[in-house]
């Protein structure tokens, strides 16, 4: 080590051999008792040296430039090959500005150390002169060198990937970077990790979900688990070894032997498919239903009873509805729920002997309910069967036994008695009909006896529709009305137009067919003439199609909306007994948007009611009997 003394009082220049400069910094900062940031070096000359580690040489060879250029990806590949380099610097302290202060960048790497990046910070500012190009790249390696890194080696993508960045800012002369910009610098060998061996049970993964507040549902702990045909269930990740790769430090990264202690021991039936990947093993469905192990064999069932849905036995389940999963719940005892309070239950199809009660929730395509519905809980099928229901029910095809003041809505609904409650539907019948119920249909309302009074019967073609989305049509198709009559006119005066040049047009086409046969050059105002004619009439096709098209557009959406309006005159209301007490028959019209209101008399046999138009004046009629 040598040293020479500065005429300032700044640490003595230190000359020094070293493999590590950020060590070597640390090292002087300690003993001369200053901060490392307020020294600098500059590197005099690097080696690299490499050598092959056998039993019968280990001595390190020097290598050139060209030398270093010529080592092949196998060798870096080889972990008995190893490389290092020796720098020789100068330490002094910084007692002026540095080169390219005003450039503020950082050297770092990814996990393994095998990319390299280059950030150029937000503000940083370039004064182009005749040594920045040099002094950048100096920049860059008394970086790297901080970093441990190697330098001039795994860096042959650094001046490519650079260019545009020196380019620009040789351009502009003084640049400065508005946004944070980063460059990849320096490549090395990166590594493929050891995979140890794994099991995973994916169908296993919707247990303990979490609650809104982010705790765990307990309400929701996976009683079963359904699954649907192809689903993957379980997957086996084989053990993998890694390969060796070699980072920008020129360190050798030996994969690790892998564990293996997941092997799968257990067996699956018939209804699971074995899948031998090359990097794993699945296991799918090749039905529907829920999973179960029993006896370490994985199985899929299809149907299951229950006493109860209840927080204490089974929690809420949720299964795919298009998972073939039957549940059949046995507790019948009218004093106890078979559905208990606040659960949550979705399955295919669901077999209630019991009662649902309170806040509980059912969605299945077929539902089936022996006892009754509490009036705080919801049931969802396409398909239901409810014997005595006070709560809301959703569905496609409905049947009640017994209605008490709950809420229905379906396509078709069948009551066997309604005492009170809301029903809607395209088509109602009920068998006894009590008082106070409401009933709307866009189609059709049947009751086979009457017993009480105080019900409305609505007849709505908006019954699946919103008021607002008909508005949105009606908006649509003033917009659309409008658009057709610009391009109506448009179109008309291209028409009348080509009519009246359609003469010129075909003597110009005639003269220039003869030019051509007799090979004489057109006159070019011919030419123009006939291009012009030409885009004309691809101008009119265009017209004609955009018409066409426009037109077809108003009369589809308009269709909806008339359709709409036209099935009100279609729809009935039927009471094959005759009218008791009060009550009032509705018919909604959509244009104009007026209600037609009819009260039937008491004792009056008017057995079928329709609304009747004549002169622009809407009336309800009696239309059969």
């Amino acid at each position: 080590m040598a040293e020479v003394q500065l005429k300032s009082n700044a640490i003595p220049s230190i000359v020094v051999r070293t493999s590590n400069v950020a060590k070597e910094l640390m090292s002087v900062a300690e003993n001369h008792k200053v901060s490392v940031k307020s020294l600098d070096f500059r590197l005099l000359d690097s080696q690299t040296f490499t050598r092959i580690v056998t039993n019968g040489n280990d001595d390190w060879i020097e290598c050139s430039p060209e030398e270093i250029n010529d080592i092949h990806v196998e060798m870096y590949l080889n972990p008995q090959f190893e490389i290092k380099q020796i720098y020789e610097i100068e330490i002094f302290s910084i007692t002026e500005t540095p080169t390219l202060d005003s450039l503020d960048i950082s050297i770092a790497g990814n996990g393994t150390l095998c990319k390299i990046y280059l950030t150029i910070k937000v503000g940083s500012t370039a004064h182009f002169n005749e040594t920045f190009e040099a002094d950048f790249y100096e920049l860059i390696k008394k970086k790297k060198l901080r970093a441990n890194l190697m330098i001039g080696i795994f860096e042959s993508i650094m001046k490519f990937n650079l260019a545009d960045l020196i380019a620009k800012i040789r351009i502009y002369g003084d640049y400065t970077f508005e946004d944070q910009e980063r460059f990849l610098i320096g490549e090395a060998y990166e590594p493929i990790s050891t995979i140890d061996d794994k099991l995973i049970l994916h169908y296993d993964k919707k247990h303990q979900a979490m609650s809104d507040e982010g705790r765990i549902d307990y309400s929701k702990r996976g009683y079963i688990v359904s699954v649907v045909e192809n689903d993957l269930l379980i997957e086996y990740i084989k053990p993998l070894k890694g390969t060796i790769g070699r980072n920008a430090r020129g360190e050798v990264m030996i994969p690790k032997e892998p564990i293996v202690k997941y092997e799968p021991t257990f067996t699956v039936s018939e209804k699971i498919r074995r899948d031998e990947l090359e990097k794993s093993v699945e296991f799918r469905a090749k039905v529907g239903g829920y999973v179960t192990f029993e006896g370490g064999v994985y199985d899929i069932k299809t149907e299951m009873d229950v006493t109860e849905i209840s927080f204490r036995s089974t929690g809420s389940i949720d299964t795919a509805l298009d998972a073939d999963v039957s549940i059949n719940v046995k507790e019948k005892d009218a004093l106890k729920d078979a559905i208990g309070t606040g659960m949550s239950v979705t399955v295919n199809v669901i077999n209630i002997e019991g009662n649902v009660g309170a806040e509980a929730k059912v969605t299945a395509h077929k539902a089936t309910i022996e006892g009754q519905v509490h009036s705080s809980a919801t049931v969802i099928a396409d398909e239901l069967s409810i014997n005595i229901h006070k709560g809301k029910a959703f569905g496609k095809v409905i049947h009640i036994t017994r209605l008490e003041h709950g809420e229905v809505e379906g396509e078709k609904v069948y009551i066997t008695q309604a005492v009170g409650g809301k029903i809607r539907a395209q088509e109602i019948v009920i068998e006894l009909l009590g008082s106070h119920t409401k009933l709307t249909a866009s189609k059709s309302i049947e009751i086979k006896k009457l017993q009480g009074g105080e019900n409305i019967f609505t007849i709505d073609p908006l019954l699946n529709e919103s008021r607002e989305s008909l508005q949105a049509e009606d908006e649509k198709m003033v917009e659309a009305k409008k658009k057709l009559e610009a391009v109506k006119k448009e179109l008309a005066d291209y028409e009348k137009t080509m009519a009246d040049n359609a003469s010129a047009y075909e003597d110009i086409k005639k003269k220039l067919i003869h030019y051509k046969r007799n090979q004489i050059k057109a006159p070019s105002a011919y030419v123009d003439k006939y291009q012009k004619f030409q885009y004309f009439r691809q101008k009119l096709e265009s017209l004609r199609k955009e018409h066409q098209e426009k037109s077809e557009y108003l009369t589809l959406i308009s269709s909806h909306h008339t359709a709409l309006q036209s099935e009100i005159f279609d729809a009935r209301i039927i009471n094959h007994d005759r009218w008791k007490n009060y009550n009032e028959v509705v018919f909604k019209l959509i244009d104009p948007p007026i209600d037609v209101t009819y009260f039937p008399n008491d004792g009056s046999d008017e057995n079928v009611l329709g609304l009747y138009e004549e002169d622009g004046e809407f009336s309800i009629k009696v239309v059969g009997k």
